[in-house]
């Protein structure tokens, strides 16, 4: 399924279900709403809230990769190989945080 993001003051912002999800959760909207709203009066506190998810996992990640460099460093190739695959949370985020800023700056809500 695909969770459509509409604001008057972007284009329409497309998202596979996982990743809308995990979004929608982050910024205390339930995620088994097929239809919702973000108003203005909220989105200062979505953009705050995935901000501070994607902080929280990039420090959780840098601690991961201080224990993996601490290891024997065998499996280097491996290891570089999986960081490659790995999408984080700040690129999946961004476009809808752009989408939040464009749109509490015109006064305009976000719905999906």
């Amino acid at each position: 399924m695909l969770y459509k993001f509409k604001s008057r003051s972007t284009a329409d912002l497309i998202m596979l279900e996982p990743t809308a999800r995990q979004i929608l959760q982050i910024i205390g909207k339930s995620p088994d709403d097929q239809h919702g709203i973000v108003t203005v009066a909220q989105i200062p506190a979505a953009i705050a809230a995935l901000e501070a998810a994607v902080a929280a996992e990039e420090n959780l990640g840098r601690t991961d990769n201080q224990k993996s460099s601490d290891s024997d460093g065998s499996n280097e190739d491996d290891q570089k190989v999986n960081e490659g695959e790995v999408i984080e949370l700040r690129q999946r985020a961004v476009p809808f945080i752009e989408m939040l800023r464009r749109s509490a700056a015109e006064n305009n809500d976000v719905v999906w």
